[in-house]
């Protein structure tokens, strides 16, 4: 977990407000269906936050999009999860240096790999 004292970085604000503009507005929606993030330094998971359809009780953090981040390329790499749980690089646009541009492809997913 991140020291509170640490600055955030630009990384992070990115991928708060990503995950942000996808929350549900109403509390009670949230319940069922919520939108989260991890970051690592170096790889970033979004993930859906959703209770197990058989035993609600039980929470579960699925994650549909990986970002990683390549230092000696400088590049960022995009993966989406299929549906063998298996993470595969994003085609048409694996990698870029803008992790916003790769943020905005999430967002629109024009192939339904991330949202269906």
């Amino acid at each position: 977990m991140r020291d509170n004292k640490e600055p955030i970085s630009m990384v992070e604000v990115q991928l708060k407000n990503f995950v942000e503009a996808r929350r549900p507005k109403e509390e009670k929606i949230r319940e069922k269906l919520d939108f989260g993030y991890s970051w690592d330094g170096q790889t970033a998971f979004l993930f859906e936050i959703r209770p197990q359809w058989n035993d609600p009780t039980n929470i579960l953090e699925l994650p549909f999009a990986k970002l990683r981040f390549v230092k000696s390329s400088k590049l960022w790499k995009l993966y989406w999860m299929r549906g063998s749980g298996k993470w595969e690089a994003y085609e048409p646009k694996p990698e870029n240096v803008n992790l916003q541009l790769l943020l905005d492809e999430i967002d629109h997913d024009g192939y339904g790999c991330f949202f269906g």
